[in-house]
């Protein structure tokens, strides 16, 4: 069977059963991305995460057929069902510090969909507003003796459960219940009910037991979760941006999910008697490293943190892999497409920022480099211009108004949108961009990496001379042939606007007179305790909200700088005050970029920098229950950095009715 005849053949398993609209089954149809074979050799060609299997209902053997707009249709159960087993699995990663592949052992997540050669990375769920999401979560992994020294101490690495970052779900019950506990032996199935009014946009999944988090998550324990919407804006209600990233003819633009992971794996001396545990192994330039015949994991947190103040990522010469491969090649790019990427921060630890830059003409290939001799090609090819970037959403959140970006920043949990054009054929480097000090969660500055290398071909499309007048004339051409003549105008108008998407935000602006109180929240640490509220986490306290209200919060770090993180309801920035109370939310800072123009942006985990306040708003709509908030950096989470979230129903005198919790 040739490559297309494959990818039709999974294709035809993999995709949510389509609405009545027939433009909806176009964009399912069309967006299907392409699976390329992964080389024997470094650098290896980009794959993507395959898609989670849509059953029919009743029916768990058999999958959803969809072959082409007139073949044969599944029944409609708006359903996406996916099998995830928790299993150790031996596979390898490519190191290019020392030029050759490492034998891993790590704990995954294996599916009927899995691609044996990238098994640290987990499907892709793909659903759509008022759909169901099932994961039947089985816990293969060996039975373990993990009585706790204390809570906030790492532990029990085998023991798991489950949550959807950033989908707008209840926190109880089999759903998005972060407090459940599954041991080893295990099998349990989540249920997402999404509402019918919720966003459509990027959003992802992965482990989130307090004690086991970081470990899990940096061992490839994580997937991509995309809503797609078919809601076209009207007078009455805002509309998915799905409806406007087609060409005239409805078909969508190209997609591309990264999914970016910092696998931290070790290979270790012999223990020392008494211990379990050897010392992580070095080169002689202090890089972690793995000898013929070791076998590579992670078990323990001393593969995590800042010793000496430094970035143990950094300092273990470890790479950024995207979608399981470290360095891979991007093939089927065409010069003049417009092609919306969609990019996900699974790592747990340092900030990424992609860099898109041209290769010099005449650049010798990179094959067999590593160490200094890699990144001296870096520097002395990697010299294109910074290749714009239109950032549409954040955290599966449309933006009011497309971003122009010559760098994306993304912290852990990010997520980012992001409409791509390259202009002429040739090769780009995607490059993890050398940030300053203070745009950084290591607090240090840190230098750039090679992700991977951009393959793009020629087509009939002259050079693109200017990315954002093109966009802009292409997006216009769409509106007026896609977008309903009670809108279509003013969504042209507002492309013409310096490419406002007002039409499409997910959710109504808080303004100031819609406030009912406020919330303080802190992070610290002080020695080994990692604190929110000068507390390390404790599952018996937690913070009292009441469900109906609208609050602004001010978030505060005075010791290192945090990705907060909270579940359930998504909040809108506000205002971002430097050290000197300079509101730097429209301009950002001098060096450092991340914070421009996200004045009035929805997001669902934000970098609070030390010494800096963060205003931000939210609602609290819908959903009762106990959930948590959290550093997003795992291994602080792991350690302390948490707290509860107790959301009350209201008792009609300003207050809450608390909901049982004891």
């Amino acid at each position: 069977m040739d490559r297309n005849s494959q990818t039709s053949a999974v294709n035809a398993q993999r995709w949510p059963t389509p609405r009545a609209q027939p433009l909806a089954l176009a964009c399912l149809l069309a967006a299907a991305p392409l699976t390329l074979a992964a080389q024997d050799n470094a650098p290896r060609n980009f794959d993507e995460p395959v898609l989670a299997r849509m059953l029919r209902s009743g029916d768990a053997k058999t999958p959803s057929l969809l072959l082409t707009k007139s073949g044969p249709q599944p029944l409609d159960t708006h359903e996406a069902v996916l099998d995830l087993r928790i299993v150790y699995t031996e596979s390898k990663i490519w190191d290019p510090g020392h030029t050759r592949f490492d034998t891993v052992k790590l704990r995954s997540y294996q599916s009927p969909g899995t691609n044996p050669k990238v098994p640290f990375v987990a499907p892709t769920i793909v659903t759509a507003p008022g759909e169901t999401v099932r994961v039947r979560l089985d816990n293969s992994l060996p039975k373990e003796d993990c009585a706790p020294v204390g809570i906030n101490v790492p532990h029990c690495f085998n023991s798991t459960n489950l949550h959807s970052h950033g989908l707008w779900v209840s926190p109880t019950g089999n759903s998005d219940n972060v407090l459940l506990t599954l041991r080893p032996g295990v099998k349990f199935e989540y249920e997402y009910n999404l509402p019918a009014d919720h966003p459509a946009g990027t959003f992802w999944y992965h482990p989130h037991l307090h004690g086991s988090t970081a470990l899990q998550v940096s061992s490839g324990m994580a997937g991509a979760l995309i809503v797609r919407g078919n809601r076209l804006p009207s007078n009455d209600r805002n509309g998915d941006l799905d409806t406007l990233l087609r060409d005239q003819g409805g078909t969508p633009y190209q997609e591309r999910l990264l999914l970016f992971q910092q696998v931290a794996y070790a290979c270790r001396d012999r223990p020392e008697p008494g211990k379990t545990l050897g010392k992580i192994k070095t080169d002689e330039n202090g890089f972690w490293r793995c000898d013929p015949g070791d076998v590579g994991g992670i078990e323990a947190y001393d593969q995590f943190g800042f010793p000496g103040g430094k970035s143990l990522w950094e300092l273990s010469g470890r790479y950024t892999s995207i979608n399981g491969e470290v360095l891979p090649n991007f093939y089927e790019l065409k010069a003049g497409r417009i092609e919306r990427w969609r990019l996900v921060h699974a790592g747990v630890r340092n900030s990424i920022n992609l860099q898109l830059r041209a290769v010099r003409a005449g650049a010798a290939s990179i094959e067999g480099l590593s160490g200094p001799a890699l990144d001296g090609w870096v520097t002395q090819n990697c010299t294109g211009p910074l290749l714009p970037q239109f950032e549409v959403a954040a955290d599966g959140l449309t933006h009011g108004q497309a971003i122009e970006k010559s760098e994306i920043v993304l912290q852990p949990g990010y997520r980012s949108d992001a409409l791509v054009v390259f202009p002429q054929a040739g090769q780009y480097c995607v490059i993890d961009g050398a940030a300053p000090a203070t745009a950084s969660i290591t607090n240090a500055a840190e230098n750039r990496q090679l992700l991977g290398l951009a393959n793009v071909t020629a087509t009939a499309v002259p050079p693109v001379a200017d990315i954002r007048a093109y966009l802009t004339e292409n997006l216009i051409t769409s509106a007026k042939y896609l977008m309903p003549d009670g809108v279509r105008a003013k969504v042209v108008a507002d492309l013409n606007d310096r490419l406002r998407l007002t039409a499409f935000v997910p959710h109504k602006d808080i303004a100031t007179g819609d406030l009912t109180g406020k919330q303080e929240l802190e992070f610290s640490i002080k020695g080994e305790d990692y604190m929110v509220d000068g507390k390390t986490y404790d599952p018996k306290s937690g913070r009292d909200l009441v469900l109906g209200n609208v609050e602004e919060w001010r978030l505060t770090s005075t010791v290192g700088s945090h990705p907060f993180h909270i579940h359930v309801n998504p909040f809108q920035v506000d205002r971002i005050l430097n050290k000197e109370g300079k509101d730097v939310s429209v301009t950002g800072d001098p060096g450092d970029s991340q914070y421009a123009n996200t004045k009035g942006t929805w997001k669902d985990t934000l970098f609070v920098k030390g010494g800096y306040q963060l205003f931000v708003r939210t609602r609290y709509e819908r959903y009762i229950g106990e959930y948590v908030l959290h550093c997003h950096i795992l291994d602080h989470e792991d350690q302390g950095m948490m707290q509860n979230v107790r959301m009350l129903v209201p008792d009609g005198k300003g207050k809450g009715i608390g909901n049982g919790h004891h």
